[in-house]
């Protein structure tokens, strides 16, 4: 075994102990959290997000049939 491959052994190891307990903080934290910081919390996020006004185009056509079709090699309608 190769230094960087129990690197990552050990990584991994350290990883599946502590995702469950990191798991389980997040959702006490959740369930502790109340009404009013998550309303400020999703208002924080919201306001991260710049406003650009589309144009009348881009309101009736994103791309995004086409892009799906691309993933899943179909041709696009």
């Amino acid at each position: 075994m190769t230094p960087e491959t129990a690197t990552h052994r050990e990584w991994l190891r350290q990883w599946n102990e502590a995702g469950p307990a990191i798991a389980a903080q997040r959702r006490e934290e959740l369930m502790r959290l109340s009404d009013e910081r998550a309303l400020a919390a999703s208002e924080a996020l919201l306001s991260l997000v710049t406003t650009v006004t589309l144009s009348p185009s881009r309101r009736r056509w994103s791309g995004l049939v086409e892009q799906q079709a691309l993933f899943h090699h179909r041709p696009s309608p």
